[in-house]
């Protein structure tokens, strides 16, 4: 697991099980043996750090480090200030504090959140001092962050060395971009660091001169320089030529399909994440996972997970499933995986009892 975050360097995480969270359906493709929850249960050991990179998820310290110290955002109220001051003196006095904690011993009230719903005032402040650099996820609890202190107080900004590498992080992990993507893509980074606002647009001509690119149908691509694209058919192991033949499931926000520009360039159909589109007005449904096979992304599934059994419902872009019986076997054999990644690991005990 350590060593696929590493070389993602960023997971993005979401909130919604639908069949599982975003962070776990990512390592799923990508880690063996790998259970829904299992970043959650290793996280403390994994050296990595919750944060918000050009989405809410999980890095490396090494990159986290370049994000902070934060600065350019907007100050605190006086009264804001004196609010988060307590808080932050309380967790520094706890050593870390779930949620609920916080809010049973100020009794702060609630307040509008970010989309317009209610949120506890104190569970803002945490977030808020997340987000500055003073608290740092030390675990999670049942989902729910629990924060501590942040480690250390870090050293000054490295200005351009520091937004350079992080766009390149940023490259890494989501490449071949269009450009208009690329663009859309480093802008994110205000929020990484919002003191590098002004200078976006500069490391954004910085990384178009160091990049590899190429222009092909009509766009202009970008990638890291060095970086080959694809493989001739000769150079594949029968291993590679095997996982090729395998069938994916992918999270919404899966690396293969978060830019829905370069999905519908190089599949051909657009795809949406409908969470939040009215049910009536939904075409792929609730929680669609793009269903990737021989290269070719070839439709979608809702699943569905409950009293230990998986339930699916497919839907194809050309209006029909490929008849090839290879096509039926690998999406069988998806969804027996499926199956075993929802489940739960049993304990030592359950599985020394087992054993026995």
């Amino acid at each position: 697991m350590k060593r696929a975050i590493e070389r993602l360097g960023f997971v993005q995480a979401d909130p919604i099980r639908a069949p599982a969270r975003a962070q776990d359906l990512i390592l799923m493709q990508r880690v063996k043996d790998y259970r829904a929850g299992d970043l959650e249960r290793r996280y403390a050991e994994l050296g990595i750090e919750e944060d918000f990179f050009v989405n809410y998820g999980f890095l490396a310290r090494e990159f986290h480090a370049l994000m902070h110290p934060r600065s350019g955002f907007e100050p605190f109220s006086r009264a804001r200030a004196r609010q988060a001051e307590r808080v932050l003196a309380f967790v520094r006095e706890r050593g870390s504090v779930h949620p609920r904690e916080v809010e049973a011993h100020f009794e702060s009230g609630t307040e509008t959140n970010y989309w317009g719903g209610s949120s506890n005032t104190t569970t803002r402040l945490l977030d808020s001092l997340h987000y500055r650099g003073f608290l740092r996820v030390a675990r999670r609890d049942a989902g729910v962050r629990v924060y501590a202190p942040a480690r250390a107080a870090l050293p000054p900004g490295i200005d351009r060395v520091g937004l350079d590498a992080l766009i390149d992080l940023a490259v890494r992990k989501y490449a071949p971009l269009p450009a208009a993507s690329l663009s859309s893509l480093v802008s994110r980074l205000r929020y990484a660091g919002p003191q590098w606002t002004p200078e976006i647009k500069a490391g954004l001509a910085r990384a178009k001169q160091r990049l590899a690119q190429a222009h092909a149908a009509g766009v202009e691509w970008y990638w890291p320089a060095g970086e080959r694209l694809g493989r001739k058919a000769a150079e594949e192991t029968d291993a590679q030529r095997a996982d090729g033949d395998r069938l994916r499931l992918l999270s919404p926000f899966d690396p293969l399909v978060w830019d829905r520009r370069r999905f519908e360039l190089f599949w051909g159909w657009p795809y949406r994440f409908e969470a939040y589109t009215p049910r009536l007005k939904r075409k792929l449904g609730y929680y669609a996972l793009p269903l990737l096979w021989r290269e070719r992304a070839l439709g979608w599934a809702n699943l569905t997970f409950a009293e230990g059994r998986l339930s699916a419902t497919f839907g194809y872009a050309d209006g029909k499933a490929p008849r090839d019986p290879s096509f039926r076997r690998a999406l069988e054999a998806e969804l027996a995986r499926f199956e075993l990644f929802l489940s739960p690991r049993r304990s030592r005990s359950e599985n020394a009892s087992t054993s026995d």
